[in-house]
């Protein structure tokens, strides 16, 4: 499959619509037949990625949520989701993908950084902003993301100066490309490639944190 089928966001739909066991087991034929197009699509899709960057590893995530800690107790997510990830210790950032009725997206990034990246990413950005500020204002990457996203701390983190011009950055915990889909684009058999497109233009944005988090503040790699 190199394009998505409308069967596929109707049942997304239907399901949202019907989140409970008993719907659920009575479609699972559909829901089997549903997932198996969305495999080979999200298959096609990783091939297309091996074609640009070094990808090791792709991730159909399950369909059943996890309800012991939420307050949302339906069982399913009514969408496919997946993941790809880059190989060696070297390319960091990875590749995501949510097929959903009406509330399709790709991302890539950093979702949750652990705190000596976070640190090093805000030591970079402290020193010299100008890099990261050209590949994110870079029309490309506009024209694919808009802006850098992610959540952000209400004010400079402890040991940064509150009136640091590039504080705007250095508040950020999060560093995320998003691009959201209708249903039509979705549906569009250029859709595949619309994706990879957008994969390409993150690219200057994953190789340069690449090499920040590779490397400490002198440009001396940090990798084995």
């Amino acid at each position: 499959m190199t394009s998505i089928s409308k069967t596929t966001l109707d049942f997304l739909s239907a399901l949202k619509e019907n989140n409970n066991r008993d719907w659920f087991n009575e479609h699972k034929p559909e829901f089997q037949l549903e997932q198996k197009k969305a495999k080979e699509f999200y298959s096609a899709l990783m091939q297309k990625l091996k074609t640009h960057d070094d990808i090791d590893q792709f991730k159909l995530f399950r369909i059943y949520r996890d309800v012991r800690f939420s307050l949302d107790k339906t069982p399913y997510k009514p969408h496919f989701a997946g993941s790809f990830s880059r190989a060696t210790k070297k390319l960091r950032g990875g590749y995501y993908l949510r097929i959903r009725s009406g509330e399709s997206f790709l991302a890539g990034g950093f979702w949750e950084p652990n705190k000596d990246d976070l640190l090093r990413i805000r030591k970079e950005f402290e020193t010299d902003s100008t890099e990261i500020r050209a590949i994110i204002n870079n029309k490309i990457f506009v024209k694919h993301f808009g802006k850098l996203e992610g959540d952000s701390l209400k004010t400079a983190p402890r040991g940064f100066d509150k009136e640091h011009p590039d504080l705007d950055l250095i508040r950020m915990k999060q560093f995320i490309v998003v691009r959201n889909f209708t249903d039509d684009e979705v549906l569009n058999p250029n859709f595949l490639e619309e994706i990879n497109e957008s994969y390409k233009a993150m690219r200057p944005y994953f190789n340069y944190m690449s090499d920040v988090l590779t490397t400490d503040l002198n440009g001396v790699s940090i990798i084995d």
